[in-house]
C-alpha cells in the first residue's frame, strides 16, 4: 500500500517489510517525514515486522487542509484510524517520535482498541506535559510553540534557516537537508506548523489526555533540547498499564541517531504484548 485516502485528503505511505509480521505504525514530527525512520525499519523487518510509515497530515502533498482546526488532534487521530482501516488492521504497535509522539498518545487514549502496544520516543504524556508546562521551565524550553502560533512571520524566519537550525539541533546533515528541500514546497512549511496552530482547537476539543491503558515504552534522551526530564519522570504516573522508560544518553532526534536503541525498545515492546515470532 502506497497511499490511503480520508474525507478527501490523500495520504502517503510506506508499507514494507514481511507481510505476515506483527504491524507496526511509525509517526514521524516535526520537520520529519517517513525517511526519518530509513534507519530504524530494517531493523525491524529483520526482527520480523511489518512497518506502516504514513507522511501524516501537513506532510503529504494530497493532505495539506486550511485552516488551525484541521490540525486538531481529532482530526489526526481520525486519520490514523483510517490507515489502518485501509491496511485491513483492527489494530498494530504504535510508535511516535516528537509530534507523532503526541498522535500516538491520542490514538492509544482515544481508541486503545486499535493499539497493540504503545512506543513512545522524546514526547511524554500530554498530561505530564501540561502539568510541566506550570510547574516547570518547560514553557520556557518550549517558546517557539507559542511563537509558532503567529500567522506567517514563523514562515518567514523558520523557512531560510531550517536546514542550518536542524543541524546545529543534532540532526544528520542529510535528513536536515531533505526535510528543508520539503518543506520548501509552496504550502508546505504552513501546513506542518499547522500541528503547533491547532493545539487550542485539540485542547477545546478534550480527549486523549487522560490515563494510557495501553502496554508502553517511553524513550526519552537526557540530552533532549526540547522535552525536560520532569515531564518524562512524570509520563508513568498516567499510564495505567504495563510501562518501561527507557533513558539514553541522547538528544531529541532519536530516530535518525539512536536506530539500533530504537528498534530495540520496539521489538521487545512488540514482544512483549505477543511474544517472541
Amino acid at each position: 500500500m502506497w497511499q490511503y485516502h480520508r474525507d478527501g485528503l490523500t495520504f502517503d505511505v510506506l508499507d514494507s517489510g514481511p507481510r505476515d509480521g506483527e504491524p507496526v505504525l511509525l509517526l514521524h514530527g516535526f520537520p520529519q517525514d517517513h525517511t526519518a525512520w530509513d534507519a530504524v525499519t530494517p531493523l525491524l523487518h529483520a526482527a520480523g515486522l511489518r512497518t506502516l510509515a504514513p507522511d501524516l497530515r501537513g506532510y503529504s502533498p494530497g493532505a495539506r487542509p486550511h485552516g488551525r482546526a484541521a490540525y486538531r488532534m481529532g482530526e489526526i487521530t481520525a486519520d490514523l484510524v483510517a490507515l489502518l482501516d485501509a491496511a485491513g488492521l483492527d489494530r498494530a504497535h504504535v510508535v511516535g517520535h516528537d509530534w507523532g509522539g503526541s498522535a500516538a498518545w491520542s490514538l492509544a487514549g482515544r481508541q486503545p482498541q486499535r493499539v497493540a502496544s504503545l512506543t513512545v520516543l522524546s514526547t511524554p504524556h500530554p498530561a505530564a506535559m501540561l502539568w510541566a508546562w506550570t510547574h516547570t521551565r518547560q514553557a520556557l524550553v518550549s517558546w517557539y510553540m507559542l511563537a509558532f502560533q503567529l500567522p506567517w512571520l514563523p514562515e518567514r524566519i523558520v523557512g531560510p534557516r531550517l536546514a542550518g537550525s536542524l543541524r546545529r539541533s543534532g540532526v544528520p546533515a542529510e535528513h536536515a537537508q531533505r526535510y528543508a528541500d520539503r518543506l520548501a514546497d509552496p504550502g508546505a512549511l504552513t501546513a506542518a506548523l499547522g500541528w503547533y496552530r491547532g493545539i487550542p482547537a485539540t485542547r477545546k476539543e478534550g480527549g486523549g489526555g487522560g490515563r494510557t491503558r495501553v502496554p508502553t515504552t517511553y524513550v526519552w534522551g537526557r540530552h533532549d533540547f526540547a522535552l525536560s526530564r520532569a515531564a518524562a519522570e512524570r509520563t508513568a504516573g498516567y499510564v495505567a498499564a504495563p510501562y518501561e522508560f527507557i533513558e539514553l544518553d541522547a538528544g531529541h532526534w532519536l530516530p535518525e541517531n539512536e536506530p539500533q536503541a530504537v528498534a530495540d525498545a520496539v521489538v521487545a515492546r512488540v514482544h512483549s504484548a505477543t511474544g517472541p515470532a
